[in-house]
């Protein structure tokens, strides 16, 4: 390559124009690599054609985004998706802390063996060939789970939490929350989503539904503050008196969004 110069234009000079120029490029380099980052927003990482297609068409009907943003989930954390089932939370979680965070997928045996094993191998697809790299696979009971206490930064559970409760108990449900609530560091959050149902409804337990006030009555007993609650998910058209699994109502569902603190000093 030759460079034109002028003839009073020195060595040294252009010397220096080229370490200007080799300095700029990678200043520019730099910030067009930190613009990208960016702009790369959760919303935009969960449309990405990466995720499976069945994960993306529930969006709508779940509004993951919304929800992590309302639990204030973020870059870096380390997270339990606790009753992982087939995955579907653990990886907008996985997406959420990004590669230098921490996900935990949680499943006792009976949601691994449930309809044939269906979790299971949902959960293993989607954990193959390394693909969420972030992401450890923890196959254990809730009562011994193996993790240290306080050393999680949030802990989210989806539509099971009625399950717990209506199924083996009030106080199974509360000696799980009181779990969460060991594991969790001083401030840490329960993000716990669940189908509403309606007070004192002796069907809830068939219809796969809770009273949300139980829910939080039990998230106190456990040690909880409940910060805040979330209409995100809320469909003021479900009447809390259809089962959940019925043609039409997935996604549809009145569900409340709960965000419960460990208090700072506990």
């Amino acid at each position: 390559m030759r460079l034109l110069t002028g003839p009073s234009v020195s060595i040294r000079s252009i010397v220096l124009l080229l370490a200007t120029i080799g300095l700029a490029s990678a200043l520019l380099g730099i910030h067009a690599v930190e613009g990208h980052a960016g702009s790369n927003d959760l919303e935009t990482r969960l449309a990405s054609e990466s995720r499976p297609e069945t994960d993306r068409a529930r969006d709508p009907g779940r509004k993951p985004a919304a929800v992590v943003e309302f639990l204030g989930i973020g870059p870096g954390m380390t997270v339990m998706d606790l009753i992982a089932a087939g995955g579907y939370y653990t990886e907008v979680l996985s997406l959420a802390v990004g590669p230098k965070g921490r996900v935990i997928a949680q499943n006792p045996a009976f949601v691994l063996e449930f309809r044939d094993g269906a979790n299971d191998k949902a959960l293993t697809a989607r954990l193959a060939d390394d693909r969420l790299p972030n992401v450890e696979r923890l196959d254990r009971e809730i009562e011994d789970l193996g993790i240290a206490p306080a050393s999680l930064d949030a802990v989210v559970t989806a539509l099971n939490f009625h399950d717990v409760y209506n199924g083996r108990g009030p106080e199974a449900a509360q000696k799980m929350l009181e779990t969460i609530h060991r594991l969790l560091k001083p401030g840490g959050v329960l993000g716990l989503i669940d189908h509403a149902g309606n007070p004192d409804n002796p069907d809830n337990e068939k219809l796969h539904r809770i009273d949300e006030k139980l829910a939080i009555e039990t998230a106190r007993k456990a040690g909880f503050v409940v910060e805040a609650t979330s209409d995100v998910l809320r469909h003021p058209e479900d009447d809390h008196t259809r089962f959940v699994f019925a043609e039409g109502m997935r996604g549809a569902t009145d569900r409340f969004v709960l965000k419960l603190r460990k208090p700072p000093r506990s």
